[in-house]
């Protein structure tokens, strides 16, 4: 997968102990068992088999807009930190959107692009982005992080930096306390996830909800199975290349109606379902035996994550009832506390999904750029932190259960 020029860029960092950047061009440049070691199994997303089915597949490379340029933290010798980066020349793809920056720098006659992206590709999912030794992360502080990563950017030609859906450890890390909130880069999004409260069943959760919410999702339900659709479940080594071949064409489908290109081949998720196949999760809709609907899953320690869904052809609530019902059903029976149903989607709402704050961190080159930007931010946080205050009010469940929740 290397390509002539793709030689890891090494760098000598100030910062703690006199830390070695490494920048790989190629997952493949990077032992997988390091990584591994750094990124653990608790989130997918974050696997080395994960990342590398999307370069080998050829999803992530120069010629997508995303160029490999992860960042091996070496001390002693050691690896001791690898944050999965990502040298971008377009923001497709990104969920955490700035085309309006870009488009302000072009006015300008400045460049935008290239630009530094620690993120998943196309994966809108919180989770952990710097994946770093418990030692290394006791001693880097935020601005030493900040420096590191303003670093990485010079060296590779870019004119900034930006690291999307950081979890709540690496929130902390990033946030920068000694400056003013109105002053950092730090954006907020919203989205809805479902919690598992000790749900035995789907009706478990159902009991919960007000009434009317309640009998509403049931008739969803029922109209659904009234036009004759019935749901199989196929899990990891399971999933055939009969079921694969039909997923593919209805997730592409998803992108042709909107005039998109799909960004992920069936080359990709042939080796995702088998070089993981203990996270990987497809529920199917069918009609007189045939399939007609279907979507993916992937799970995590405590997480059902859906991703991708399609159909070719419109049934009343299918959509629902696919990516959030039997979702939710999956993740009752896998035992798992959460399930993050993807991006955006106010519908998710009153169905019982709750809203949670996203983050996002940006380092701007431009002097001038950067104050602009900082003072959209401050102004978007404030209505994102409206938004997110007043989604909670009209949460489906009973009143006892918002004074439970909070």
């Amino acid at each position: 997968m290397n390509q002539p020029d793709s030689q890891p860029l090494s760098l000598t960092f100030d910062g703690p102990a006199q830390s070695k950047i490494h920048i790989c061009r190629s997952i493949d440049d990077i032992n997988a068992a390091d990584w591994q070691s750094l990124a653990g199994s608790d989130y997918p997303f974050a696997r080395y088999d994960f990342l590398q089915a999307l370069e080998h597949s050829g999803c992530t490379n120069a010629a997508t807009g995303w160029q490999p340029s992860h960042l091996v933290i070496r001390q002693q010798g050691q690896v001791t930190g690898i944050i999965p980066a990502f040298l971008k020349n377009n923001s497709r793809g990104e969920y955490v959107f700035d085309f309006a920056w870009a488009e302000a720098y072009q006015r300008h006659g400045q460049p935008y692009y290239p630009k530094l992206l620690m993120a998943i590709p196309f994966t809108p999912s919180q989770g952990p982005r710097l994946l770093l030794t418990p030692q290394l992360r006791e001693i880097l502080d935020s601005a030493s992080l900040h420096k590191l990563l303003d670093t990485a950017t010079t060296a590779l030609g870019a004119h900034s930096w930006h690291l999307l859906f950081p979890n709540s450890a690496d929130q902390a890390l990033l946030c920068q306390p000694q400056t003013p909130d109105s002053s950092q880069l730090h954006r907020l999004g919203c989205q809805f996830h479902w919690h598992n409260a000790g749900y035995g069943a789907f009706d478990d959760f159902l009991a919960l909800l007000t009434s009317r919410k309640r009998k509403s999702i049931r008739k969803e339900r029922k109209q659904v199975s009234d036009q004759g659709i019935e749901f199989q479940r196929v899990s990891g080594s399971d999933i055939s290349d009969r079921v694969l071949d039909s997923f593919y064409v209805f997730y592409q489908a998803t992108y042709l109606k909107r005039g998109q290109r799909p960004y992920l081949n069936r080359d990709f998720f042939e080796r995702l379902f088998r070089q993981v196949p203990e996270h990987v999760h497809i529920v199917i809709a069918l009609k007189q035996g045939e399939m007609i609907a279907s979507a993916l899953f992937l799970s995590g320690t405590d997480t059902l994550y859906g991703r991708y869904w399609g159909c070719l052809d419109e049934y009343n609530h299918l959509h629902f009832e696919t990516c959030y019902y039997q979702g939710i059903e999956l993740a009752i029976d896998l035992g798992l506390q959460h399930f993050d149903a993807g991006a955006q989607g106010e519908h998710k709402l009153v169905r019982g999904f709750e809203p949670l704050l996203t983050h996002s961190w940006h380092g701007i080159e431009h002097p001038g750029f950067r104050d602009a930007i900082a003072n959209f931010v401050a102004e978007e946080r404030e209505g994102v932190r409206g938004y997110f205050e007043e989604s909670k009010t009209l949460l489906p469940f009973r009143q006892t259960e918002n004074e439970k929740g909070g």
